[in-house]
């Protein structure tokens, strides 16, 4: 399927694999581009020479396009930045914040910067500074997010500016791919379905939770700290909100959850731990290889739309 985001960073299939802190490792990243799409390595919290090794690593295990998620509220981020450069990374997407000064060294490296965006105005901002596409994410998805949904942000960004958007939040299968493009989207970022691919590196008990996950079991927790996070319902986050109510400081709830989205990916803590995932899991229902999943998506959403396409048509 050629779109302009497959075009624009020479991907099969315009699918991206989501910039998962602790998850979106080289095994994951490069079996996702070895698969047509573009696979992503997450910067999270890590420190810069941790980053520059997982480059290192997916070069040595795909020739096709990845990118680096730079989290810039990580201490390390000016440092990542540079990395990306002098590795030659050919794509960046950046979250938790504006990147826009870093674009002019990226522009100059010839890195394609694809920033994370939760609103129209942020949307425009980053056009105007120089972004080769945007990824509008909604609040449907797992980890970090913002207010608005996908069904109601990807078309308002999508009328807004003149570069390619990138659909994420709340997909998962072929309909959710086909619904993006509707929208206006140019491809689909998916990082929940992920977690349960074979090639994902993460602890058996976390990928058990997502596999049983029903559609009411992921909630946000910290809404009151300005920081809001989906994760999976488990004792933590039960905790986590009752203190929330209660009006515990940011101090304290921070002190409460430091480390666990690492005690959940590593070792596999599924009751003290932070269960990032998205809505979607409740759709998932099964184990696949990032081939299988991509391929199985682009398939249901070509049928989806000729199907509709067909229906329609008639009347």
């Amino acid at each position: 399927m050629k779109t302009a985001i497959t075009e624009l960073l020479n991907i099969q299939y315009p699918i991206f694999q989501g910039g998962m802190a602790w998850v979106a490792e080289h095994t994951l990243a490069a079996a996702v581009s070895n698969a047509g799409g573009l696979g992503i390595i997450a910067s999270g919290g890590a420190p810069c020479d941790y980053v520059r090794e997982e480059v290192r690593k997916t070069k040595a295990l795909t020739d096709k396009p990845f990118g680096v998620n730079i989290m810039l509220m990580n201490p390390e981020a000016d440092a990542i930045a540079h990395m990306v450069i002098e590795e030659g990374v050919k794509v960046v997407t950046t979250g938790a914040g504006n990147p826009e000064k870093y674009f002019p060294m990226w522009k100059e490296a010839g890195i394609k910067i694809l920033p994370v965006v939760a609103s129209v105005g942020l949307a425009r901002r980053m056009e105007k500074y120089g972004a080769d596409a945007l990824i509008a994410e909604g609040c449907e998805s797992g980890g970090h997010i913002g207010e608005m949904t996908t069904m109601t942000l990807v078309p308002q960004v999508a009328q807004a500016v003149h570069v390619p958007v990138v659909a994420a939040g709340g997909i998962g299968d072929g309909h959710g791919v086909a619904a993006a493009f509707m929208l206006g989207a140019e491809g689909v970022q998916v990082g929940t379905r992920f977690l349960l691919a074979d090639e994902t590196q993460i602890h058996e008990n976390y990928k058990e939770k997502v596999l049983k996950a029903k559609d009411i079991d992921s909630q946000v927790t910290g809404r009151s700290t300005g920081h809001p996070i989906r994760v999976l319902r488990n004792p933590m986050t039960r905790k986590y909100l009752k203190m929330e109510a209660e009006g515990a400081t940011l101090e304290e709830l921070e002190v409460m959850t430091l480390g666990s989205l690492r005690r959940a990916v590593v070792e596999g803590d599924v009751k003290e731990g932070s269960l990032m995932a998205g809505q979607v899991a409740g759709l998932l229902n099964k184990r696949q290889t990032c081939k299988e999943i991509i391929e199985e998506m682009m398939t249901e959403a070509v049928d989806v739309m000729e199907e509709a396409a067909g229906r329609f048509c008639k009347r």
